[in-house]
């Protein structure tokens, strides 16, 4: 298993930052490795929200399948991955003062053997936390981007 974990400090308080996470479809905005995401559910949003996010890093292309296990507002996303890649991760917001929030981003993935398997995971988790720490640099210039309030 492939334990990933980035994070960044944002200008913003929670609620700034949680309003730019809760619209999931946006993530493509600011994930530089997601290319689409497709709602499986009616929802958009909340615990058994479900989606298709195809993936791309490098040459490798893929649908992670994944379903919404955690939305506390402000707070937490939690996701679970039920595709080729399965595992679970998380975002956590975390107040800085009174107006920042740390932000975490959190994963534990398993690969499948095409990919390497338990070898792939090695190799591929510090490609895909470089990945994810520009895209969290991605996240921040937009959020910091947008009028306060």
């Amino acid at each position: 298993m492939s334990n990933i974990r980035v994070e960044i400090e944002l200008d913003r308080p929670p609620d700034e930052v949680w309003a730019a996470l809760e619209q999931v479809e946006t993530h493509v905005e600011w994930m530089a490795d997601a290319e689409s995401i497709r709602f499986t559910t009616e929802q958009r949003q909340g615990v058994g929200t479900t989606f298709d996010c195809v993936t791309r890093v490098g040459p490798i292309r893929l649908t992670d399948v994944m379903e919404i296990t955690a939305w506390d507002p402000g707070r937490t996303m939690g996701v679970e991955h039920r595709g080729v890649v399965t595992g679970s991760g998380a975002f956590t917001l975390e107040p800085l003062g009174d107006s920042g929030t740390r932000f975490i981003w959190a994963e534990e993935l398993r690969f499948p053997l095409w990919l390497g398997g338990p070898i792939g995971e090695v190799v591929g988790a510090p490609i895909l936390k470089a990945i994810w720490k520009r895209n969290l640099a991605r996240l921040k210039a937009m959020v910091e981007a947008r009028p306060r309030g």
